[in-house]
Formats: C-alpha cells, sequence, structure tokens
C-alpha cells in the first residue's frame, strides 16, 4: 500500500534521510523504531507532504505522492496524528473532530464514523463540550486519534501516540491503534520510542539511524535481536 524508495530528504546542509527505503501492505502494521534524532519523524512529515524530499519516491496505492500538498495526500486517504498531537486546545473536543471531517461530504458516514470514534473512546464522549486544551495528555492523543479517523483514512500513520502519557493510558491507547487496524482494515504506520510495544503490536519493523534504515525484519525477530534489545529494548 505504501512503498518507499530511496527517499532523501535535507534541512539545509544536514542530511535527515539517506536513501530510505520501506513498505506497508495492505492491512498491516509497520513499526519504525529509532533513537532521537534518527529521522523517525521527518520520514512521516515527507511521506504526508509537510515537508519537502530531495528524491527517492513515495508511491501510495502505486502513485507517486512525493511532494505533493498535504491536502491531496488526506483527500487521498492518508493521515497523519503528529508527534505531540497538536490538536485545537480552543476548541471544543467535538469542533476538533469536525475538523478532521473538513473533506468529508456525507453526512451519514460522517454520523458513522463520529459514533465509531465514541465507541472506541468513550471518555471523548463524555468529553466532547470540553475545550481541547484543558484534556490530559492520553485524551489528547485519543483525541488527535480520533480527529485522523474522522477523514475516513485507508492508511493512518502515528508519531510517537506513547509520549508524555501515563503508563496505564499508553496500554489502552495501544490496544486501541490494533483494534482500528482490525475493525476498520486501516493499514498503520508506526512510529514510537517504547519499542518494546511497538514491536509487540507490529508485524514487521525497521529501526532507523542517523537517517538510515540499519535493521528490518518481522517485529517478533527484532525483538530478539541483541543489537535491538541492547539499544532499545534496555536489555542485553
Amino acid at each position: 500500500m505504501l512503498l518507499i524508495k530511496n527517499l532523501n530528504v535535507n534541512y539545509g546542509a544536514i542530511s535527515a534521510l539517506r536513501g530510505i527505503s520501506l513498505e506497508v501492505k495492505q492491512g498491516d502494521i509497520v513499526t519504525l523504531i529509532g533513537a532521537n534524532g534518527a529521522g523517525k519523524t521527518t520520514t512521516l512529515r515527507a511521506i504526508s507532504g509537510l515537508i519537502k524530499s530531495q528524491g527517492g519516491e513515495v508511491l501510495y496505492e502505486g502513485r507517486n505522492i512525493a511532494n505533493l500538498p498535504p491536502h491531496e495526500i488526506v483527500k487521498l486517504g492518508l493521515s497523519h496524528v503528529p508527534e505531540g498531537r497538536m490538536v485545537f486546545a480552543n476548541l471544543s473536543v467535538m469542533e476538533n473532530l469536525m475538523m478532521g471531517a473538513y473533506l468529508q461530504k456525507d453526512k451519514q458516514r460522517i454520523q458513522e464514523m463520529l459514533e465509531y470514534i465514541f465507541s472506541i473512546f468513550p471518555r471523548l464522549k463524555e468529553r466532547q463540550k470540553q475545550i481541547a486544551g484543558t484534556l490530559s495528555g492520553g485524551e489528547q492523543q485519543m483525541l488527535a486519534i480520533g480527529r485522523a479517523l474522522m477523514g475516513r483514512p485507508k492508511f493512518l500513520m502515528l508519531d510517537e501516540p506513547s509520549l508524555g502519557i501515563a503508563p496505564l493510558l499508553v496500554k489502552t491507547i495501544f490496544e486501541k491503534i490494533v483494534e482500528i487496524n482490525r475493525q476498520q482494515g486501516i493499514s498503520i504506520l508506526l512510529v514510537e520510542q517504547n519499542a518494546n510495544l511497538a514491536l509487540e503490536i507490529s508485524r514487521y519493523g525497521y529501526v532507523l539511524e542517523t537517517g538510515r534504515i540499519i535493521l528490518q525484519d518481522a517485529s517478533a525477530a527484532l525483538r530478539q535481536s541483541p543489537e535491538v534489545k541492547s539499544a532499545y529494548l534496555g536489555g542485553g
């Protein structure tokens, strides 16, 4: 569904991504792990058109979307839940969700998706009139995922969904990510510093280091890899 070939991104003279290639098959959860500054967020931002790439291809359902405007990419069914959640802090929960549906025209389908989001995140239903900036970190993460789902995506990119969230809620959010993948058939590319959790819920994983893919394998195999264990899983 998504095939990245030899993608290069520079920030001025600094090379942030150096010829990375990866793929996500239809209905899959694939994770991208790596230390801070490895280029994980840059990868997602390049896919969703938020930053320009300097070379390579981003093929989404066979079409090269590299450097398309972000709203065109969203229109094709690819949604991005950014690092730090980026909810509209001064708007209510409901207004945030409706912002996610701005390209949707079918009112019935908007209502159906809203009901689905409230079924997986009941807390959002309880707080639909609350100002988003007053929610806890975990609730804002639920809202950011819900907002992305309102666009009825076929492909979802999640950037650090566990960041700054209470451990108990992290587990809930990861369970919901799996649920969304299974119930809606949405393919997911997950960027996450909590490598253990990410490899637990994904089928395949890539390890990014200073802008290059240094390792790739089935997630179960990566969890057993001595290299991954010592660098990312806190063990020898």
